[in-house]
C-alpha cells in the first residue's frame, strides 16, 4: 500500500522593505514613547514599504523568486498560487493572479485568502489539501501585507503595532510523513466589531464621508482582542498537540503569529514550551499580519532540521484563529 501523501514545505523566502520606522519616529507622530510601546507589545521598530504606486504583490516578489530558486521550480511548473493578504493590490483581480503574471506561472490558477492575521495558516492548510489529493505537485503559498496602506498614523492604538513585510513557501508532496500533519482552524464573526475596517466594502462603499471619518483604516479595541487572542491562540495550539499525543519536549519550535509579545508568551506558557524554543521577530518587524509566520520560518530556517516538530499558531480579526502541526522536511 502506498504511503499517504502529505504536503511538505520544500523552500521558504521572506522579505521586508528597507525603510525602518522606529518607536522614536512614532513619538513624533502620536503621543506615545518607546518604553510604553516595548513594555506592552515588545516592538522596537517596524518596516514601511514606501514605493509609490506599488502594492503587496510588488513588495513580496523577492521572497517568491527565492522560493522558486530554492525549490528548483520553473514558473511554468507551479500548479496553484494562494496569497493570504489583508491588503490586496486591488479589490479585484486577486493579488495571487498578479503574482502569477509577474513570475510567468502560465499553467497555474490562483486566488486570495482573507482571514486577517490567520490567513497564512488558512492558506497553508488549503494548499496542503490540493497536494494530498495527488492532483497537484507544486503549490506556492504567499503571506504578505502592506499594512501601512490601511493604518491611521494618528491612532496610537494601532499605528505602533503594524509593519510591512511578507514571505512565501513552496508545498510539494512527501511520502515520508513530513510536512503538514494536522491542523485546527476556527473562526467566529461575533468578534468582527472589535477588529475591522469599517468602510470600503459593500456595506459602506467609499465616499467623501467615509474618507473624512477615517473609516478606511484598521480599527481595534485592544483590550477585547487581547483577551480573545490569549485564550484562543493558546487553546488551539494546545489542542493540536494533545490530539497528536505531543508534549512540550516533542516540539522543537513554536511559531506564533507576532501580534504582541504578551500573547506569544501566554501561548508558549499554555503549551509548556520555553521561550528559547519560540520564534520571535516582533521586536524588529512588528505585526506584519499575514507575513509574520513565513518571516519567522525564513529567519530561523538555518536552525531547522529535517524531522523537527513545529507548532504554528495565529489569531486575527474576524475573529479567526488556528494552529498547524508540521514536520520540517529538509536541512538547510
Amino acid at each position: 500500500m502506498a504511503n499517504k501523501i502529505t504536503a511538505a514545505i520544500t523552500a521558504i523566502g521572506g522579505t521586508v522593505p528597507p525603510d525602518v520606522m522606529s518607536n522614536a519616529d512614532l513619538e513624533k507622530l502620536v503621543e506615545t514613547n518607546d518604553e510604553w510601546i516595548v513594555s506592552r507589545t515588545g516592538i522596537k521598530e517596524r518596516r514601511v514599504y514606501r514605493e509609490d504606486g506599488k502594492g503587496t504583490s510588488n513588495m513580496v516578489m523577492p521572497a517568491i523568486w527565492d522560493v522558486l530558486k530554492n525549490s528548483n521550480t520553473k514558473p511554468e511548473e507551479v500548479d496553484l498560487i494562494i496569497c493570504a493578504t489583508t491588503t490586496p493590490d486591488y479589490v479585484f483581480p486577486a493579488t495571487a493572479n498578479l503574482i502569477g503574471a509577474e513570475i510567468g506561472a502560465v499553467n497555474a490558477f490562483g486566488y486570495d485568502i482573507q482571514a486577517a492575521c490567520s490567513g497564512f495558516l488558512y492558506a497553508l492548510v488549503t494548499g496542503s489539501q490540493f497536494i494530498e489529493t495527488g492532483k497537484y505537485k507544486k503549490v506556492l503559498v504567499v503571506g504578505a501585507d502592506k499594512m501601512s496602506s490601511i493604518i491611521n498614523y494618528q491612532d496610537r492604538a494601532t499605528c505602533i503595532i503594524f509593519g510591512d513585510g511578507g514571505g512565501a513557501v513552496m508545498l510539494e508532496p512527501s511520502e515520508d510523513g513530513l510536512g503538514i500533519i494536522d491542523s485546527v482552524l476556527r473562526s467566529d464573526g461575533v468578534g468582527a466589531q472589535y477588529l475591522m475596517m469599517e468602510a470600503g466594502g459593500s456595506r459602506r462603499p467609499p465616499s467623501h464621508e467615509t474618507v473624512d471619518m477615517r473609516q478606511h483604516v484598521v480599527k481595534q479595541e485592544g483590550a477585547t482582542v487581547f483577551k480573545f487572542a490569549v485564550t484562543n491562540m493558546a487553546e488551539v495550539a494546545a489542542q493540536v498537540m494533545e490530539r497528536n499525543h505531543l508534549v512540550a519536549d516533542d516540539i522543537k519550535w513554536l511559531v506564533p503569529h507576532q501580534a504582541n509579545k504578551r500573547i506569544i508568551e501566554a501561548t508558549a506558557n499554555r503549551c509548556g514550551i520555553p521561550m528559547d524554543r519560540v520564534m520571535l521577530n516582533i521586536e524588529k518587524f512588528g505585526n506584519t499580519t499575514n507575513g509574520t509566520i513565513p518571516l519567522c520560518l525564513w529567519e530561523y530556517e538555518k536552525q531547522l532540521k529535517k524531522g523537527d516538530n513545529l507548532i504554528l499558531a495565529a489569531f486575527g480579526g474576524g475573529f479567526t484563529w488556528g494552529a498547524v502541526y508540521l514536520k520540517w522536511a529538509y536541512n538547510s
